[in-house]
């Protein structure tokens, strides 16, 4: 199920919280940042799954947002990393998980603080850190929606 959706309408800048969005097959989240890139597959959309991110908290002693983590849709119940390299669905629309969303060194140097540094939190999300997707079909995509 969607739990959250998350857009960034520039790079570096907050995410903001939305209840619905359009999205274009080949292109991703209309008013997305990434709308459109097509330089490398997986661009389109990236979903992180809300146990991870409630495990990363209870093992570190955290307090981050699901925004925090600059995915675009934040997802319960399903297990991401068996995506990879099949289709699926939400409310219709089709995507192909192409990658996992392995975390980056900006990801490590935004969530690092005083008891994590960045590299400690570049560990705590690999194999973790969510799934790179491609739209195959266009559609809108809401909050509650079930992924199949």
């Amino acid at each position: 199920m969607i739990q959250a959706i998350f857009v960034s309408k520039k790079s570096k800048q907050s995410q903001i919280g939305i209840d619905a969005v359009k999205v274009d097959a080949g292109k991703g989240i209309v008013g997305d940042r990434y709308y459109g890139k097509r330089r490398e597959a997986g661009l389109n959309i990236t979903f992180i799954e809300s146990e991870e991110i409630e495990a990363f908290n209870a093992n570190f002693g955290q307090h981050i947002r699901p925004s925090d983590t600059r995915r675009n849709i934040v997802t319960q119940g399903i297990r991401l990393n068996q995506l990879v390299g099949k289709e699926f669905e939400i409310g219709g629309v089709r995507f192909l998980g192409v990658e996992l969303c392995e975390p980056c060194a900006s990801l490590g140097k935004l969530l690092a603080n005083d008891s994590l540094t960045a590299p400690q939190v570049v560990k705590a999300w690999l194999n973790r850190g969510g799934l790179r997707a491609n739209v195959l079909t266009t559609g809108i995509l809401r909050v509650g929606m079930p992924l199949k």
